[in-house]
């Protein structure tokens, strides 16, 4: 067993004061089709004078910093001269006066958006696939088939790839291209070719056939029509969009999930009267009544009756909790039990539920590095790939003098090439992985904390309140010859039982929770710095340090005691010591299991504690530590942190308290316990709703998960652009099958990063 204390002093770890005169704005920004939109977005909005913004695809949000001097119009003004649109979210609307009804929120632009593509694609599909048979099967082929299929093509073309033809000409009035851009060329390229072919070229006569080749093919070009191409292309792009947005829909769904846990409405007891108020109206100080089956509508302390509270919507905690008057409860959470009156101690956006629902939000509004290298690729890359589609075109003319051929190369690099995925890669990731986090119990603040998840390889653990329950609890009674264990502990409970002292509580609570009902002390009389006595049936009891001879065997069970860490408390009658009664701050049941679950992740743990040395060690053994960093004072947490950093390794730190905050955030990643205080979860990178140390090795667990999941969706996203590009230069993909494959690698990169709503 490893012991260090360290005495070294600490320089102040406070960060600096973010400026005061700047301002945060989330806003909504509409109109964008694929990474590249976003990153313009963001890249104007840098671009003034004190701004910093971080625009999400994937959410359709920008994160703003604004300095004093602007307004937030102004900011929505530079989006719309980019040509998109932006709105600050709208606040929730208070219920009218009168009316206990809560009003139901609008329906939210995620779920417009696919029933929007939904219809479009349907009526698309509906034209598209009889053009795309009669072009690919010559034995369908009747005379005059080629102005059926442009009769059944133009709709297509037109009005169902009109939202891709209005972005890009928006895109087009601000000198910007985006992935819209590439469609719009490619589908309006194909489709007037066609024209041309159709009406002054010899591919409008009867009996002209025609088959489909899954590579360019040369032919003649005043008979070649692309009304497949164009009409498949869009169609299948309609698809990708669809299955794209019903999927985001899904992967922020749990945050979703998260924000309607809370009660609609609450019984407020006003002058004796219950009076039900929609849950807006509660301030803190009211006192409100929850019946068994009810969620308790904001956080507070029980003031009247007991229960059980189910947690399990809110922590994934399975297990309800007992709950009596003094207790804390948490909004959102289920009476599982007994009739409960509630006084409120927190509402509105101070509420536990709020902050988690916060948090989760701006992780997922956060962005990775990797995210911002593929958001610049993908600002850089559509400019790219028009010049790439005009050199196929060039080359393939040049070389093989056939326009057909050049044609059809040069628009399949249009369709292929569309940095979709990229853009999809991180975000889609991040909302499934936090979502599920959210779920669990498990809050990440934001994506650059899954980095630091995979490089780390030390967990230091505090002790009190995270390893331990941070409350003294019995753990052994022994008796002298001539009693027993039972008397000796009723008898110290019955007197104990009137002191508030946390050790004398947990004799009074333990010897209640053994053995029922106490009797009565008579006489309490309380003995500053030794103990406590009075009379109990007739005896005159003493607990504490009020015996000088103890007999031999309560001199060995208290030294036995006090060697294993706990506090050792003598309890005798009549004058004469009877037995000992010990009592520990206990460690947690699952805190074992805990520490071999962080072990097999490749951590090493390491405990520590502002207790002595002897305690610390009992507890280390207890849940298999086997190092340990004892008698340390809460300011010298830090320079504990730091020392093990200097040796090369990369610290996680786990706790609870106020003195743990500042060594959270010295951490490389600090996983703060929900059941703690705020200055630990406000230092923490994550933090964990439930008081369960399993909890931190499932938090790592889920973050180097999602981390994997982003990293794999930019492997294929950068893949497939850099394998494909060169396959259509090359003809050997024709347009439409290069509109499916760019069409459903979006899809694939959603559908991998839903996966992680599996995570257990």
């Amino acid at each position: 067993m490893t012991r260090t204390t360290d005495e070294a002093p600490i320089p102040g770890t406070a960060d600096a004061p973010a400026p005061a005169d700047t301002s945060d704005v989330e806003l909504l920004i509409g109109g964008m089709t694929c990474a590249s939109c976003a990153a313009r977005v963001e890249k104007k909005l840098n671009r003034m004078d004190g701004v910093t913004a971080t625009v999400n695809y994937a959410t359709e949000k920008a994160k703003v910093s604004y300095p004093a001097g602007l307004q937030v119009a102004d900011l929505i003004a530079v989006v719309e001269k980019t040509g998109y649109t932006a709105e600050e979210p709208a606040p929730p609307e208070p219920a009218p006066q009168e009316s206990p009804q809560v009003p139901q929120a609008p329906q939210a632009p995620q779920d417009a958006e696919p029933a929007a593509y939904r219809q479009r694609l349907t009526v698309s599909a509906l034209l598209a696939v009889p053009v795309i048979v009669l072009s690919m099967v010559p034995a369908l082929q009747f005379d005059n088939w080629q102005w059926l299929a442009l009769t059944l093509a133009s709709p297509v073309v037109v009005w169902g790839g009109l939202p891709f033809h209005k972005a890009a000409l928006t895109n087009a009035r601000h000198g910007a291209a985006t992935m819209d851009t590439l469609i719009s060329m490619g589908t309006l390229a194909a489709f007037a070719w066609s024209l041309w072919a159709l009406f002054f070229g010899d591919a409008g006569m009867p009996g002209m056939r025609h088959g489909f080749d899954f590579t360019v093919s040369r032919m003649d070009g005043a008979s070649q029509i692309y009304l497949e191409v164009a009409a498949g292309v869009v169609t299948f792009i309609l698809l990708g969009r669809y299955l794209e947005a019903r999927s985001k829909r899904r992967a922020g769904a749990a945050l979703r999930a998260l924000m309607e846990l809370g009660a609609k409405d609450v019984a407020v007891l006003r002058e004796g009267r219950e009076v039900r108020v929609p849950v807006d109206r509660l301030a803190v100080g009211d006192r409100f009544v929850v019946r068994p089956g009810e969620k308790i509508a904001t956080d507070g302390t029980v003031v009247e009756g007991a229960s059980a509270v189910d947690a399990a919507m809110l922590t994934g905690e399975s297990v309800p909790m007992d709950v009596v008057v003094g207790d804390a409860v948490t909004g959102a959470t289920v009476n599982a039990g007994g009739r409960l009156v509630v006084e409120a101690t927190r509402v509105g956006a101070d509420t536990q539920l709020a902050r988690m629902a916060k948090l989760v939000e701006d992780a997922q509004n956060g962005k990775a590095e990797v995210q911002r290298l593929a958001d610049r690729i993908s600002a850089v890359f559509v400019p790219a790939v028009i010049v790439l589609a005009v050199a196929t075109f060039g080359v393939w003319l040049g070389v093989t003098d056939d326009t057909v051929a050049a044609f059809t190369a040069a628009v399949a690099v249009l369709i292929i090439a569309c940095p979709c995925a990229l853009g999809l890669a991180t975000p889609t990731a991040l909302m499934v992985g936090t979502g599920r986090g959210a779920q669990l119990g498990i809050l990440i603040k934001g994506p650059e904390v899954l980095e630091s998840t995979r490089r780390v390889d030390t967990v230091v653990l505090d002790k009190t309140g995270t390893v331990t329950t941070g409350r003294m609890a019995l753990q052994r009674v022994y008796a002298a010859e001539g009693a027993d264990e039972e008397q000796v502990l009723r008898l110290a409970g019955a007197v104990e039982h009137a002191s508030e002292h946390p050790v004398a509580r947990a004799v009074a609570a333990g010897a209640e929770e053994r053995l029922g009902r106490l009797p009565e002390a008579e006489g309490f009389e309380n003995v500053p710095g030794l103990g406590v006595r009075g009379r109990v049936e007739g005896r005159a009891v003493a607990v504490g340090r009020l015996f000088e001879e103890l007999p031999p065997e309560l001199a060995r069970a208290r030294d036995e005691a006090e060697r294993d860490g706990r506090t050792a408390v003598v309890v005798g009658w009549d004058g004469a010591a009877r037995g000992v009664v010990a009592v520990a701050d206990a460690v947690k049941e699952t805190s074992a299991e805990a520490v071999r679950e962080l072990r097999a992740l490749g951590l090493t743990p390491v405990l520590l504690t502002g207790d002595n040395r002897t305690v610390a060690e009992a507890v280390a053994d207890a849940v298999g530590i086997d190092q340990v960093i004892a008698q340390v004072l809460p300011e010298d947490k830090v320079a504990a942190v730091r020392r093990l950093q200097r040796e090369g390794r990369c610290v996680a730190m786990v706790g609870d308290g106020v003195n743990d905050a500042a060594a959270l955030a010295t951490a490389d990643l600090g996983l703060a316990m929900g059941t703690g205080t705020d200055a630990a979860i406000e230092a923490g990178d994550l933090t964990l709703v439930r008081g369960d140390l399993r909890v931190a090795a499932d938090a790592i667990r889920l973050s180097r998960r999602t981390l994997a999941t982003i990293k794999g969706n930019l492997v294929w996203a950068f893949g497939y652009n850099v394998a494909a590009l060169p396959l259509a230069a090359a003809g050997l993909l024709n347009p439409m099958i290069a509109g499916a494959a760019m069409a459903f690698s979006s899809v694939f990169v959603v559908s991998n990063s839903l996966r992680l709503r599996t995570f257990r």
